[in-house]
């Protein structure tokens, strides 16, 4: 006959607890996972060089927008640029504006609006001079128009046969007004039809603050932003039938016409011209690239100054931004290898950092203080020292560059003393996951 025995079942409850204890104590400790290590964000130190923004004109309204640049650095040479031909419906940032952002009358950048609204509908291969065409007696009433009001112009008569080139030189070197109808009127029928498809093309561009009424920019109502004539200069800087016109302005056109390149302004600057005009409504317009250079990298921009009061007023502006360019134009250690941007601690003491890899410097202007970075870090709990655990990704001149980070220190395994010693964290982990 068997009697219950209180003291019996306390030790087989006791000795069940010990081993399902055991039974997940050691593995939750020996074999489970580490805890994740703590992280910190920091923030490098800034770097000593102050920003040298652009000086810029008080006159009308201004702009600059990045270009190009091309530096080399610890993962070579590297080249980037902001705005290329038909860049789509959108444009970066500018470096800088100035001025009214009101859309203002641009002269005869119209014209360079209708010199790639043509291209664009009857395009030259590189080295060729596009169709020949032949003038009507339309064009010669064109010319005589012009002519008789003091307007810029260059001389026609019907029947002449030019080329397509042709007519862009004139129209681009000569700021001829006439060759601006001409040339809509042979590529779209009419300066109607032409004017409803630069409204078209301006918008696919993303330039829609800007609007074209005629072909020359003679109309008040042919208006644009600084910010969009800045972006439009580097369209045509960049269309490769236009820079070489601009690199090798021709001085003769169809049938041995002479032909004054109205373009080049202040080219001792580092200044390259591509439209400069004059109306009493839009005063001194003047579109450009510009480039700064250290003999190894190179910088280059592109600009709008539209209502300069007097051509002397736009070379004093001139004159100081390509001061101010020179000043802030260099090799900046964007991110600069062994920047850190985050600390690591483990649960058993370990430190380490994420620090930048590989230097990541660019030839640019430093025209203002950059934006905070954006830092993306890995979980982990070990690592060895190199490993990859996050990136840095910023933003300069408009540029997108990132960076992989890497763990300057390893952190290793704490060993079986260690995990036997802290249940708590170690189940804890386990639980984590």
């Amino acid at each position: 006959m068997s009697s219950f025995r209180p003291g019996r079942l306390v030790g087989i409850l006791a000795g069940t607890v010990v081993i399902l204890g055991l039974g997940i104590y050691g593995p939750a400790t020996l074999l489970g996972p580490l805890p994740a290590v703590t992280v910190t964000t920091v923030t490098p130190a800034a770097s000593a060089d102050a920003p040298t923004p652009p000086v810029l004109s008080a006159n009308g309204a201004s702009a600059i927008a990045v270009l190009a640049a091309t530096t080399s650095d610890t993962s070579g040479t590297t080249s980037t640029g902001a705005d290329s031909p038909r860049a789509g419906s959108t444009t970066s940032a500018p470096i800088a504006v100035a001025g009214t952002a009101e859309a203002l009358p641009m002269a005869s950048i119209a014209k360079v609006v209708t010199a790639l609204v043509v291209l664009d509908a009857k395009p030259i291969v590189a080295g060729g001079t596009g169709p020949i065409v032949t003038l009507t007696a339309a064009d010669f009433q064109s010319y005589l128009n012009y002519d008789t009001v003091g307007a810029r112009s260059v001389a026609v008569f019907a029947d002449e046969q030019w080329t397509e080139l042709e007519l862009l030189q004139a129209l681009l070197l000569g700021s001829s007004n006439n060759h601006a109808d001409s040339v809509a009127r042979w590529a779209f029928g009419s300066v109607d039809a032409y004017v409803i498809a630069a409204n078209t093309w301006l918008a696919d561009n993303g330039l829609t603050d800007t609007v074209v009424v005629d072909t020359t920019g003679l109309h008040d109502a042919s208006a644009g932003t600084a910010t969009d004539l800045a972006h439009l200069a580097g369209l045509a800087a960049t269309d490769p039938i236009v820079s070489a016109m601009l690199s090798s302005p021709a001085s003769a056109l169809a049938n041995r016409r002479g032909v004054e390149n109205t373009t080049s302004f202040l080219p001792e600057e580092g200044v390259t011209g591509i439209s400069r005009s004059y109306t009493d409504a839009a005063g001194v317009c003047f579109l450009f690239t510009a480039q700064v250079s250290d003999g190894v990298s190179s910088f280059t921009f592109s600009g709008a100054f539209i209502g300069e009061p007097t051509y002397d007023a736009l070379t004093a502006d001139l004159t100081a931004l390509m001061a101010s360019a020179r000043a802030g134009v260099g090799l900046l250690p964007v991110l600069a290898a062994g920047d850190s941007y985050a600390t690591f601690t483990s649960a058993w003491g370990d430190t380490a950092a994420a620090v930048v890899g590989v230097a990541r410097t660019r030839y640019a202007w430093q025209a203002a203080t950059p934006a905070a970075a954006t830092v993306t870090l890995k979980d982990f709990s070990t690592a060895r020292t190199g490993a990859n655990v996050g990136q840095v990704r910023l933003t300069v001149a408009g540029e997108k560059l990132s960076a992989a980070l890497k763990l300057d220190e390893g952190i290793g395994d704490p060993g079986l003393g260690w995990r036997l010693l802290h249940p708590i964290v170690m189940i804890t982990a386990l639980l984590d996951q």
